[in-house]
């Protein structure tokens, strides 16, 4: 079968678990660096999950296929608000974060299993500038990018 892959890596000055909590659990820092956004799940194995836009509209949605905190997480997922995409079915996003000396490598491969894909597209446009929000806000307490990454 055809995939479509988008590789992202990045090194963050801050700790595993602290990074883990910025992508999973801490809503509130969430929408600082992911424009007003936030997911929604327990992060474990099975259970269901959301990103929930500033409007309250569910973006995405689908299930937490693997939680290791603070090292790896996977996510089945699923666009819900642009039809185009949604019809291209559910993807898989993987989140793996590694020690690196005083800093953590957090690498994102996001997949789905078929060519051409729009989603990659979009989620090749997507992820750079939200993880790079997340970086400064981690290093410095501010984002780059703010109007959903207009600037």
């Amino acid at each position: 079968m055809t995939r479509s892959t988008f590789h992202y890596v990045t090194y963050i000055r801050t700790t595993p678990e602290r990074l883990w909590s910025a992508l999973t659990t801490d809503a509130e820092f969430m929408k600082q660096y992911w424009f007003g956004t936030h997911c929604e799940s327990k992060w474990t194995a099975g259970s269901s999950w959301k990103m929930v836009s500033l409007d309250g509209g569910v973006t995405d949605a689908g299930e937490i296929v693997e939680a290791e905190p603070p090292r790896r997480l996977v996510i089945r997922w699923r666009h819900e608000k642009n039809p185009e995409l949604k019809a291209e079915g559910e993807s898989l996003c993987t989140m793996e974060v590694e020690p690196s000396g005083s800093a953590v490598k957090l690498s994102i491969i996001h997949t789905i299993e078929r060519e051409p894909t729009r989603l990659i597209g979009a989620v090749s446009g997507g992820w750079p500038k939200i993880i790079s929000n997340l970086k400064s806000l981690l290093e410095t307490g501010s984002v780059v990018l703010n109007d959903s990454g207009k600037n």
